[in-house]
C-alpha cells in the first residue's frame, strides 16, 4: 500500500506580509486543507490532476487562498475506502483538519465525508457529487463545486435526443457513481434503454460488454468509464469496428483531454456533454490553461478546471472569515455566495448547495496539425441544476 502525503505550506507567514501589501490577513497560523485523492491506479491521472490544479491556485497566491495562509495535507487513497477513511480519522484526531477537498470517487467519499460532517467539518467536492449527497440527506457543510453526479449524463441524454437516436446500449461501473449516470441518461433520454450493462470499477477487458452491445443492435452507445477504465473502453470499441456503425455519446468524464491523447483517432465523431472546455473564450479560462500547461507541461482536463475552482471557492470563503472556521456560520453563508471568477462561465449554487450551471455539447474532431482535439459546439442546457435539490431541506 502506497501512501503519498506531501506539504504545500503556507510558508508566506515566514516570508512576511511585506510581499503581499495588497492582502490583509488576521491569522497567521496556516489554515490546514486535508486533501485526500486518488494518486495510483488506472485513475491516478485524476487525482493528479485534482492536486496539482489544486496546488497551482495555492502558488497564485503565493502560499495562500483568498489572502490566508493555508497548508495543503494530500494524501492518496489507493482507490481503497478504507485506507480514505483511516487517513481522514488520522487528519480529524491528530492533525486537526477541520477543512477538507480531493476526493476523486464517489465510494471513496461515500466512506469518508460522513465521518468529516459528524466532527463538524467542513467538505468541499472538486469532482465527486453522488445522489446521497444531494437530496434528503444533503449536508450544510457540504458543498459540490463541479456538479451533481447525475447532471453531466442528464445532459447526455439531452444531447442523444437533439441527435435523434432512438435506442440506446448504456454501460457503467457498478459503484454508486456508475448508478447515477445510468440513472441520469435514463432520466432524460426520451428514446428506448436497448441494453443496461454494468461492469467491473477494475475492469480492463470489455471483449464480453462488446458482444453484448452487438447483439442489442442499438442507434448508439452512452459508457461512464473514467480514467484508464475509459481508455480501455474507447480503444476496443473501435478495435472491435463498433466505432463506424454505432457512434457513441459520453459525460466528459468518459473522454477528458487525457484519455483523448491517449486513444487518438480511436475517438474521433464521439459527442461528449460538459460544463468546461480548454477552448472556453474567457479570459480568466484562457489565463488557467496557459497557466497549467506552463507549470505541468500538459493540457488541463476538466477534473483540474474544476479542483481550481475549488481552491478559489475555498479562498473566497477563507477571507470572508480570515480564515477563521469557528465562524462556521459566516464561512457558509460566504461558500454559498460562490464569490469567486469560475472559469467555466456562470456558476451558483442551487438549495442542495450543488451547481447551477450552463451545459455544452463538445466533439472530437480534427485540429488544424491532424491530431484530436475537443471543439465546442452549442450550449445544450441553460442555468441546469439538480433533480434532487427539491427534496433537500436546507
Amino acid at each position: 500500500m502506497t501512501s503519498r502525503r506531501e506539504f504545500l505550506s503556507g510558508s508566506a507567514t515566514a516570508m512576511g506580509l511585506a510581499m503581499w501589501p495588497d492582502t490583509v490577513v488576521a491569522q497567521a497560523t496556516p489554515v490546514k486543507i486535508g486533501f485526500i485523492t486518488t494518486l495510483s491506479g488506472p485513475g491516478g491521472y485524476i487525482g493528479e490532476d485534482i492536486r496539482d490544479a489544486f496546488r497551482l491556485a495555492v502558488e497564485q497566491g503565493q502560499g495562500r487562498l483568498g489572502g490566508v495562509p493555508v497548508e495543503v495535507i494530500v494524501e492518496d487513497d489507493g482507490l481503497k475506502p478504507a485506507q480514505a477513511k483511516t487517513v481522514v480519522e488520522r487528519m480529524l484526531k491528530r492533525n486537526g483538519v477541520k477543512l477538507f477537498s480531493g476526493i476523486v470517487f464517489s465510494n471513496i467519499l461515500a466512506a469518508v465525508v460522513p465521518d468529516v460532517l459528524d466532527a463538524g467539518g467542513f467538505y468541499v467536492s472538486p469532482n465527486a457529487a453522488p445522489s446521497t449527497f444531494a437530496g434528503r440527506n444533503c449536508h450544510k457543510n457540504f458543498f459540490a463545486i463541479a456538479w451533481q453526479n447525475d447532471t453531466l449524463h442528464e445532459t447526455a441524454g439531452l444531447a442523444a435526443n437533439e441527435l435523434g437516436y432512438k435506442r440506446a446500449a448504456i454501460l457503467a461501473p457498478n459503484y454508486q457513481a456508475g448508478k447515477d449516470a445510468l440513472t441520469g441518461f435514463r432520466r432524460t433520454f426520451k428514446g428506448e434503454i436497448a441494453a443496461e450493462i454494468y461492469t467491473r470499477l477494475d475492469q480492463t477487458d470489455f471483449a464480453s460488454e462488446l458482444a453484448q452491445i452487438r447483439a442489442a443492435r442499438p442507434d448508439m452507445v452512452f459508457q461512464f468509464h473514467p480514467g484508464g477504465l475509459g481508455i480501455a473502453f474507447i480503444r476496443q470499441y473501435a478495435q472491435a469496428g463498433l466505432a463506424q456503425t454505432v457512434p457513441m455519446v459520453v459525460p466528459e468524464s468518459s473522454l477528458d483531454s487525457t484519455i483523448l491523447a491517449a486513444v487518438g483517432d480511436a475517438a474521433l465523431g464521439i459527442t461528449a456533454t460538459t460544463h468546461w472546455n480548454a477552448d472556453f473564450p474567457g479570459e480568466a479560462n484562457r489565463a488557467f490553461v496557459a497557466a497549467f500547461q506552463a507549470k505541468y507541461n500538459r493540457l488541463a482536463t476538466v477534473f483540474a478546471s474544476q479542483s481550481f475552482e475549488t481552491a478559489l471557492a475555498i479562498g473566497a470563503a477563507l477571507r470572508a472569515v480570515d480564515g477563521d472556521l469557528s465562524q462556521a456560520d459566516a464561512f457558509r453563508a460566504a461558500m454559498l455566495k460562490a464569490d469567486f471568477p469560475a472559469i467555466r462561465g456562470a456558476f451558483s449554487f442551487g438549495p442542495n448547495q450543488h451547481p447551477v450551471q450552463d451545459w455544452w455539447v463538445i466533439k472530437v474532431e480534427k485540429g488544424a496539425d491532424g491530431k484530436p482535439v475537443l471543439v465546442t459546439r452549442q450550449k445544450i442546457a441553460t442555468g441546469y441544476g439538480d433533480s434532487y435539490a427539491a427534496t433537500c431541506r436546507l
